[in-house]
């Protein structure tokens, strides 16, 4: 066989392995959107346990904002809807096994989120707060006094991680409700939860007999919250994307967003927000 022949059969078998691989990544890309259609069933992570965004109603119901666009953006796609309820530190691992499809809790894509998953576009936009005690701001006055406080919080969260760049304890709870949280700050057991301020403002309104309130001056680190979803899932987002496009120009996330925290959390809120240098998130 002369070198010429020799060089054609390679050329020719490199073509037919280079389009077996992209015809790989198309099916890879579009695998888990399948799946979804497949089952007829859209699975969410969420936690249960955030007032205004995934809780459990006087009837025990698990409603909010986050639970109610996903069932609206499962409508859309003509698919029933489950709902897995774990904590915050258990949602991503559990979309990456495959235990859920994605996640809706009030999550932040950041650039490390971003090296591991998909995120839709944004449904809701927000910024950071705290609830401290009322008889004294626990101390705080500055983003700069939280050195040597006691923050309640997830241990992977953004609010966490916001604690612990100005010198704050972080202490952990696991999937503990907004009461377990909110208490030790009110009996100082902890100082302060750094948490999103529509979650925040609920959260506290919902123990008037705790000394508790949100800081009157500290506004910082505005966020954008959206759906978790596999990495390279890129049809499922593609979809979901659609949707949200759809009910935002609609007008459905604003009703839902003004329903549940009586202001439209689905546009951006107006003021002068605190950015934060030097975060790594």
């Amino acid at each position: 066989m002369n070198k010429f022949r020799l060089f054609l059969m390679l050329l020719a078998v490199i073509t037919v392995l280079s389009a077996c691989g992209n015809s790989g990544d198309t099916a890879t890309e579009d695998e888990r959107w399948e799946e979804v259609q497949d089952a007829g069933e859209l699975v969410v992570g969420t936690s249960g346990t955030l007032i205004a965004a995934s809780y459990y109603d006087e009837n025990d119901e698990l409603t909010g904002y986050d639970v109610e666009v996903m069932r609206e953006i499962a409508n859309r796609l003509d698919l029933d809807v489950s709902f897995e309820i774990m904590g915050i530190d258990s949602m991503l691992p559990a979309i990456q096994s495959g235990r859920i499809d994605v996640a809706a809790n009030d999550i932040e894509p950041t650039d490390s989120r971003k090296e591991q998953f998909n995120f839709s576009e944004p449904y809701k936009y927000s910024y950071s707060t705290m609830a401290v005690r009322e008889s004294d701001n626990s101390g705080i006055e500055s983003l700069e006094d939280l050195e040597g406080k006691k923050a309640g919080g997830g241990a992977t969260t953004i609010y966490s991680q916001i604690a612990e760049h100005f010198g704050a304890e972080v202490v952990t709870y696991g999937n503990a409700p907004n009461e377990a949280y909110l208490s030790d700050v009110s009996n100082a057991r902890t100082d302060v939860v750094i948490n999103d301020y529509y979650l925040t403002k609920f959260g506290v309104a919902a123990f008037p007999d705790f000394d508790l309130h949100l800081h009157p001056t500290l506004k910082f680190h505005p966020t954008e919250q959206a759906v978790v979803i596999p990495k390279d899932a890129d049809k499922l987002t593609e979809e979901i994307n659609r949707v949200l496009n759809e009910m935002r120009e609609d007008g459905t996330l604003s009703e839902l967003a003004i329903q549940f925290y009586e202001e439209d959390a689905s546009e951006k809120p107006e003021g002068d927000i605190e950015e934060i240098e030097g975060l790594k998130l």
